[in-house]
C-alpha cells in the first residue's frame, strides 16, 4: 500500500501516516518504483520512414554491416585513421576515465552493505607524582576499543544506492560507446572531405589549364587583328576567376588536414597516411536495412545513456522514500583497560543492542524532497522521449538526404556529358566562324560549374551515407572488445593509487547494457 492511500484512509497527520506506513511496509525490502524502460507510443509502429528509400540496392548481406560500418567504403586507409582516432582521441580518453570513476563510484556504493562505522580507539598514559622524600609514585595506564555500528538496510536504501551507482556505470558506457560513433563519423567525414576537396582542386586546375589556353589564343588573334579585345578580356576573366578558386579551396584542405590531425591526438598538419588514394572520394551502397527501426534507434548509445540515467533517478526515489521510515541499526562497542600497578586488575567493557533513528520532525522537508526527486525523474523522462524523437529525425533526415543526393548524381553526370559536348561544338563552330567566342566562354564556364557539382554532390552522397550510419548508432561494438585504458595510463594510475582490478576490468558485452539483462559489478572489500 502506497503512502498517498496511507494517507486517504488515517487523515494527514505525520505522526500517524508515517507510523501506520511503516507498518504496513514492515514486510518490505525495497521502497520506492522499480524501473522499467520506458515506452514510446510511436516508435513501435514506426517503419522507418525515408529509410525505405535507401533500400533500392540488392546485396549480398542481408543486414547493414553498422558495426564497423567504414569497412564497406574498402578504404585501408579510413580503416587505419578511424581506429586510431577511436584509441587516442582525448574525448575517448576522458570517456574511458570516467567509466573508471563510475566503477569506483560503484564500489563505494556497495560498501553500504557493510558496517558503515568502525572505530579503533587506543590510549597511552605516564603519570605520577614525585614526593619530597624522593618517593616516586608513577604508573602508566592503557586503553583500546572497538566500536561498530551496522545500519541494515531495512527499507532497501543502500539497494537502491546501488541501483543508480549501477545505472551511472552504464551510463557512462554508453557516452563512452556515444564518443566512439562520434570520433568515427567525423574521422569519415574529415576523411571525405578532403578528398572531395582534392578532387575540386583537380578539377579547378584543369578547368584553368584549359580556359589559359584559349586565353593564349584569343591573345594571338588579336595581336593580327583577327579578333577584338574583348574576347581577349572575357577570356582572361573567365581563367582569373578559376584560378581564384584555387587558393580558398587550398586554405579548406589544409583546414580539414588540421582538423583530421586533432582528431588523431596529432599536431596539425597533412597525414603521411593520405598521400595515396588522392583525388578519390569513397564511395558505398547501403545493404538493405532488416532491422526494425525501433531496434536501431533503441540501440543507440545515446539513447541508453538517457534511458540509463532515468533508471538512476529511479532509484533516487526510493532512497528519498527510505528517509521517511526509521533507520534500524546494530551498535557493538568492546574496549580494555589496565594500568602498570601491581594491585590494579584490567578491566574489559562491552556493549551491544539495536538503535533506531526516526526523523519525525523532519516529515515536511522529507516528504518534499521525494517529490523533488520525482520530479526530476519526469523531466529526464520528457528528454528520453526528446531523445528518441531526435535520433529518429537525425535518421530520416539522413536516410532522405542519402537517396535524393544519389539520384542527383545521375542527373549531374547527365549534365556534365552534355556540357562537354557543348564546349566540343562550340569550339568547332567557332573555328568555323559560325558563333562568336562568347559561345566558347560560356560553355566553359558551364563545364566548370558542372563538374564542381557533380564533385560535391558525390562527396555529399558519401557524408549523407556516413551520416545516415551515425544515426542508426553503429560503430560502437568493436570498442567493448579493446582495453579501455592504454598500458601506460594504466601503470601510472597504478603507482599513484591502489586500483586493484578496476583498471582491467574489461566492459561488459553489448547484449548486457540492458536494464533487464545487465549485472552489477560492485567491488567492496
Amino acid at each position: 500500500m502506497r503512502l498517498q492511500q496511507v494517507e486517504l484512509m488515517f487523515g494527514r497527520s505525520p505522526w500517524l501516516v508515517t507510523l501506520i506506513a511503516s507498518l504496513l511496509l514492515s514486510a518490505c525490502t525495497t521502497v520506492g518504483p522499480d524501473f522499467k524502460r520506458p515506452a514510446v507510443p510511436w516508435l513501435d509502429s514506426w517503419s522507418g520512414g525515408s529509410l525505405e528509400t535507401t533500400n533500392t540496392d540488392t546485396q549480398k548481406r542481408t543486414r547493414p554491416q553498422t558495426e564497423d560500418w567504414w569497412r564497406n567504403f574498402d578504404d585501408p586507409v579510413l580503416d587505419q585513421l578511424i581506429a586510431e582516432a577511436q584509441r587516442l582521441n582525448p574525448s575517448v580518453r576522458i570517456a574511458g576515465m570516467r567509466i573508471m570513476e563510475a566503477r569506483a563510484q560503484l564500489g563505494i556504493a556497495g560498501s553500504a552493505l557493510y558496517p558503515q562505522v568502525q572505530q579503533v580507539t587506543g590510549d597511552a598514559l605516564r603519570a605520577g607524582q614525585q614526593q619530597s622524600e624522593g618517593a616516586d609514585t608513577a604508573f602508566s595506564t592503557y586503553s583500546v576499543g572497538l566500536g561498530i555500528g551496522w545500519e541494515l538496510d531495512f527499507w532497501g536504501k543502500f539497494q537502491r544506492g546501488i541501483e543508480v551507482a549501477d545505472a551511472n556505470y552504464f551510463a557512462s558506457i554508453a557516452q563512452y560507446d556515444d564518443i566512439q560513433v562520434l570520433i568515427a563519423a567525423q574521422v569519415a567525414n574529415l576523411y571525405c572531405t578532403i578528398r572531395t576537396i582534392e578532387l575540386r582542386l583537380r578539377i579547378a586546375h584543369e578547368n584553368a589549364a584549359l580556359q589559359k589556353r584559349s586565353l593564349e589564343i584569343t591573345e594571338r588573334l588579336f595581336k593580327s587583328g583577327n579578333e577584338s579585345e574583348l574576347d581577349v578580356q572575357q577570356a582572361k576573366s573567365l581563367y582569373l576567376s578559376t584560378l581564384a578558386t584555387v587558393p580558398e579551396l587550398e586554405a579548406s584542405l589544409r583546414q580539414s588536414q588540421n582538423a583530421l590531425s586533432v582528431l588523431l591526438a596529432r599536431a596539425p598538419g597533412p597525414m603521411l597516411e593520405m598521400s595515396t588514394g588522392t583525388e578519390k572520394i569513397p564511395e558505398a551502397t547501403l545493404d538493405v536495412i532488416v532491422d526494425i527501426p525501433a531496434d536501431l534507434l533503441r540501440r543507440r548509445p545515446d539513447v541508453r545513456a538517457a534511458e540509463m540515467q532515468l533508471a538512476a533517478q529511479s532509484a533516487l526515489i526510493g532512497i528519498s522514500e527510505a528517509a521517511l521510515y526509521p533507520s534500524i541499526a546494530l551498535q557493538g562497542s568492546v574496549g580494555l583497560s589496565a594500568t602498570s600497578l601491581a594491585w590494579s586488575a584490567r578491566t574489559v567493557d562491552w556493549g551491544v543492542g539495536p538503535g533506531l533513528v526516526w526523523n519525525v520532525f523532519d516529515y515536511g522537508r522529507l516528504k518534499n524532497q521525494v517529490l523533488v526527486q520525482d520530479a526530476r525523474f519526469e523531466q529526464l523522462f520528457e528528454q528520453y522521449q526528446e531523445t528518441v524523437l531526435s535520433a529518429a529525425r537525425e535518421m530520416d533526415d539522413a536516410a532522405i538526404a542519402f537517396a535524393k543526393s544519389r539520384v542527383q548524381i545521375t542527373f549531374l553526370e547527365q549534365a556534365v556529358e552534355a556540357a562537354l559536348r557543348s564546349l566540343d561544338i562550340a569550339t568547332i563552330q567557332y573555328r568555323e566562324g559560325l558563333v562568336d567566342f562568347e559561345r566558347v566562354l560560356d560553355s566553359q564556364r558551364t563545364l566548370f560549374s558542372q563538374q564542381e557539382r557533380l564533385v560535391a554532390s558525390r562527396g555529399n552522397v558519401s557524408l549523407n551515407l556516413i551520416a545516415l550510419y551515425k544515426a542508426m548508432g553503429g560503430g560502437w561494438e568493436t570498442s567493448r572488445d579493446r582495453a579501455v585504458l592504454d598500458d601506460q595510463t594504466v601503470e601510472t594510475m597504478r603507482e599513484r593509487s591502489e586500483w586493484k582490478g578496476l583498471l582491467d576490468a574489461p566492459l561488459p558485452p553489448p547484449s548486457a547494457d540492458s536494464p533487464e539483462t545487465r549485472q552489477l559489478e560492485v567491488d567492496t572489500p
